[in-house]
C-alpha cells in the first residue's frame, strides 16, 4: 500500500544576499511519520522549517503541504499545521486559559470549540487546576507540555517542532517525546528539528543537514548500519568528518 505524502519539497533554495541558507533541498514526509531534521546550529534546519510553516518565503523551489501548493494556498496551509518554537510559543504574561483562547483564535476556532478543547486537553494533562495560572510561573517541563498541546488544539495534520527540547533536562525531554509518539500514533505527522543525537534515535526517518545541504536521509537504524556505528553520535561525526576530509 502506497504511503500518503503530506510534505513534499523539490529543489528548495533560500538565499540571504550571497549566503545560501538552504541549498537545493528535496525530500518527502509521510502521514503519521516522525521526521527529523538533524544538524548543528547554523545547518539550515530552522530556515527550512520557517518556510514550510509559511513564516518565510523560499527563493525558489516547490513546496506542497497537506496536498496544497505552498505558493497558492499558504494561508490555508497555516490552518492545517501546528507550530512550536524553541521558546515554547506561549505568552508568559497570560494565564493558561488565555493562551488557549489566544491561539484558538489564531487557528480560527469558534468560542465553543476553544472552550471544549481547553477543558478536554487540560484534563488530559491533569492541569485543570492551573487554568487561571500565569504561564510564566509554571515549571519548564509543564510549559513545554502545554505548548505542544496548544499546537495540537485545532487537530492539525502536521505539527512542526523547532528544537522543542532545547535547554531542558534529559528526563523532561524523554517525557516530551512520549507526547510526540502519542500524536504520531493518532495519525499526526511530526516534523522536528534537533541537534540532540539521542533524540534522533526516536525519529522514524532522519534528514541530516550540514552547511544548508541535505547530506543523507534514512532511518536511524539504516544509518547506523551504513556507517557501522553504534549510535547517532558516531553516525553524525563520520558524515561530517567525511565531508570535510
Amino acid at each position: 500500500m502506497e504511503r500518503e505524502v503530506v510534505i513534499e519539497v523539490k529543489n528548495l533554495y533560500k538565499k540571504f544576499g550571497n549566503f545560501v541558507a538552504n541549498d537545493n533541498l528535496s525530500f518527502k514526509v509521510y502521514k503519521g511519520e516522525i521526521y527529523g531534521f538533524l544538524g548543528a546550529n547554523g545547518a539550515g534546519k530552522t530556515t527550512a522549517m520557517k518556510i514550510l510553516c509559511g513564516i518565510s518565503l523560499p527563493t525558489s523551489g516547490e513546496v506542497t503541504i497537506a496536498h496544497l501548493d505552498f505558493n497558492k494556498y499558504r494561508e490555508k496551509i497555516k490552518l492545517k499545521i501546528g507550530y512550536m518554537s524553541q521558546k515554547f510559543s506561549l505568552y508568559d504574561d497570560l494565564t493558561v486559559k488565555e493562551n488557549f483562547r489566544f491561539f484558538g483564535g489564531i487557528y480560527r476556532m469558534s468560542r465553543a470549540q476553544i472552550k471544549e478543547a481547553t477543558v478536554r486537553l487540560l484534563e488530559s494533562l491533569d492541569m485543570m487546576s492551573l487554568m487561571d495560572t500565569i504561564v510564566g510561573s509554571l515549571p519548564v517541563g509543564w510549559k513545554q507540555k502545554l505548548a505542544f498541546t496548544i499546537a495540537n488544539m485545532h487537530s492539525p495534520e502536521i505539527v512542526f517542532l523547532d528544537e522543542p527540547t532545547g535547554g531542558v533536562d534529559p528526563l523532561t525531554r524523554r517525557r516530551f517525546w512520549e507526547l510526540i509518539y502519542q500524536a504520531a500514533n493518532n495519525g499526526v505527522t511530526v516534523f522536528v528539528t534537533t541537534h540532540y543525537m539521542d533524540e534522533a534515535e526516536y525519529c522514524n526517518r532522519l534528514c541530516i543537514m550540514n552547511d544548508g545541504k541535505i547530506i543523507v536521509e534514512n532511518s536511524p537504524k539504516e544509518l547506523k548500519t551504513i556507517y557501522n556505528a553504534s549510535n547517532m553520535d558516531e553516525v553524525f561525526l563520520k558524515i561530517v568528518n567525511r565531508k570535510h576530509s
